[in-house]
């Protein structure tokens, strides 16, 4: 129903509505908890209905949530992209804070002016305004709504930087119990960057890296692949099996990174006077996923077919081609003409007892 980046894009705007929410019913349970059988705000006299407090409150917050996580997913994401993190949450609170009160002034000011049917610059609205504004509740109201800002862009960046869905299974437990599961791998390697770096000079080669990783993302979302692991230069892409063969999405997403690296080409080379070109191995098998450490904790996969990946990967310059990819994963696949592929033969791997059939694909 919708494409992967659309999915991927809902996912990262719900938690935003899910957090407001929860402030609000928090807040909701502790105004009853302090008004108790009052049926009217001391402050200003306004009556007060627990049923219908709780239920505007909640809505209200879900839906501000939402187009807060819209604004902030498709929006602030591109804003603020060298401030430090501090900064970032600051700065941004700030300004969703100062839009959230200028919107409730120009309400409060058109309200005033129909319940008084009156003027907006009649001198009655004003008074009503100063004593709205001026109120100790109103501003105990934003600070709290500020701390629900500054926690939703927390959760958001902490989200962010662990990577897809891995601060959801940490909450979920999902792997606090390891689980045995088949997976692909995608070991893609950049070809000649040592050379690079030393050629462009350090500071300027992780400039283009960023770029380079950043223009890969897309297509990796696209074919439902998982970012596993940034290593130096290298990207592990993982799916689970029936993802990853479903459709040839691990194969198509290979061949869509070098379309979207291609044409960037014109942007590569006046950038850095470079187009980079990338290699990579394909493989599956069993591996045991859970989660790990104690000062510092991490998913992680175990399981020879990493290693396997990577070894397989690493003869890509050997064979002269950029893709091999294992008989065992080839079985599982369901590539059919035009796409143009080619057996490379039997290969022992180093550690592996028994050898491997590889293939590489031209074309899909």
């Amino acid at each position: 129903m919708f494409s992967p980046q659309t999915r991927i894009t809902i996912k990262r705007i719900i938690p935003f509505s899910l957090i407001w929410l929860m402030f609000a019913l928090v807040y909701s349970l502790i105004e009853k908890g302090l008004l108790g059988n009052l049926n009217k705000y001391p402050s200003t006299g306004n009556p007060y209905h627990f049923g219908k407090s709780i239920l505007i409150t909640g809505l209200t917050a879900w839906v501000l949530g939402l187009f807060m996580g819209t604004v902030e997913i498709l929006l602030f994401d591109k804003v603020f992209p060298k401030t430090s993190l501090l900064k970032k949450i600051l700065y941004k609170t700030a300004i969703y804070i100062v839009t959230i009160i200028s919107f409730l002034m120009i309400i409060t000011v058109i309200y005033n002016a129909v319940e008084f049917r009156t003027s907006v610059f009649d001198k009655s609205v004003w008074i009503s305004f100063w004593i709205f504004f001026s109120n100790f509740s109103f501003w105990s109201t934003e600070l709290y709504i500020a701390i629900t800002i500054g926690i939703s862009l927390l959760y958001h960046e902490i989200n962010q930087n662990l990577g897809q869905g891995i601060l959801n299974n940490f909450f979920t437990g999902k792997y606090h119990s390891p689980k045995e599961e088949e997976r692909i791998f995608m070991f893609l390697d950049m070809k000649s960057s040592t050379t690079i770096a030393e050629d462009m000079g350090h500071l300027r080669y992780f400039e283009m890296l960023k770029q380079y990783f950043s223009d890969l993302t897309n297509p990796i979302i696209q074919y439902f692949g998982e970012i596993y692991q940034y290593v130096g230069d290298e990207i592990v892409v993982t799916w689970t099996l029936k993802n990853g063969i479903l459709n040839n999405r691990c194969i198509e997403c290979f061949f869509e990174m070098k379309r979207v690296i291609h044409s960037q080409r014109t942007k590569y080379q006046h950038q850095f006077g470079l187009v980079p070109e990338f290699k990579a191995g394909l493989h599956f098998g069993k591996v045991i996923t859970g989660e790990i450490g104690e000062i510092k904790k991490e998913i992680i996969f175990t399981g020879d077919v990493l290693n396997t990946t990577a070894r397989i990967q690493s003869l890509c310059n050997g064979y002269g081609v950029d893709l091999l990819v294992s008989g065992q994963l080839m079985k599982k696949l369901d590539l059919r003409p035009p796409s143009q592929m080619k057996a490379m033969g039997e290969n022992e791997l180093r550690g592996r007892d028994e050898k491997i059939v590889l293939f590489t694909i031209l074309q899909v």
